[in-house]
Order: C-alpha cells, then sequence, then structure tokens
C-alpha cells in the first residue's frame, strides 16, 4: 500500500503562486510515476503532470506548460507542484496519484480574478 497526502492548497489572486506538496509512505520503492489531476467544478479530473520517481523526467499538460513545474525530493518521498501565474480556469482540487490506483485526498486551489 501507498499512502498519499497533498498540502499546499489555498486561495490565491489571479498572477499568483502556490506550491503544492504530495508526501508519500508505505511502499514508496513500488512507485514508478507521481501524476497531479485537478477536477474543477462539474467538470471531469484531468491530468496536469507527472514524474517518474527513479530519473526525475517530467511531463506536462499543454494547459499548464511553462506555469507549473513539477518536481520531487526523493529522500523526503515528497513531490511537488509549482504553480505559477495562476488563473481563474485553474481553480479546481488537485490530486496526488501513484501507480498503481492511489489516490490523495485532495487540496483545494482557488484563484480569484
Amino acid at each position: 500500500q501507498v499512502q498519499l497526502v497533498e498540502s499546499g492548497g489555498g486561495l490565491v489572486k489571479a498572477g499568483g503562486s502556490l506550491r503544492l506538496s504530495c508526501a508519500a509512505s508505505g511502499r514508496t520503492y513500488s512507485i514508478y510515476n507521481i501524476n497531479w489531476f485537478r477536477q474543477a467544478p462539474g467538470k471531469e479530473r484531468e491530468f496536469v503532470a507527472k514524474i517518474t520517481w527513479s530519473t526525475g523526467s517530467t511531463y506536462y499538460a499543454d494547459s499548464v506548460k511553462g506555469r507549473f513545474t513539477i518536481s520531487r525530493d526523493n529522500a523526503k518521498n515528497t513531490v511537488y507542484l509549482q504553480m505559477s501565474n495562476l488563473k481563474p480556469e485553474d481553480t479546481a482540487v488537485y490530486y496526488c496519484y501513484a501507480d498503481s490506483d492511489y489516490w490523495g485526498q485532495g487540496t483545494q486551489v482557488t484563484v480569484s480574478s
């Protein structure tokens, strides 16, 4: 089993920044990728970014490319999502996901215009 705990969400004005954290525990040696997803009210959950645990290789959704940066600290078993130049359309609950099928509880990000 893998446990994931997100933190760092909050309310920010458009153009501002936030850093989300995803702390992993349990069988972390079994993790290959950690992903961030988000779900806005009335919308489906969508992919945001991914990082390969061992190599640090990253991949982003087009909607956040150039504004968000995913990174990891292997010693702390933590993945970060640095979000800059936030837009109101970034408002959502952000979830951390690790293969296979481990989800965190989510953290709310609200961007005001």
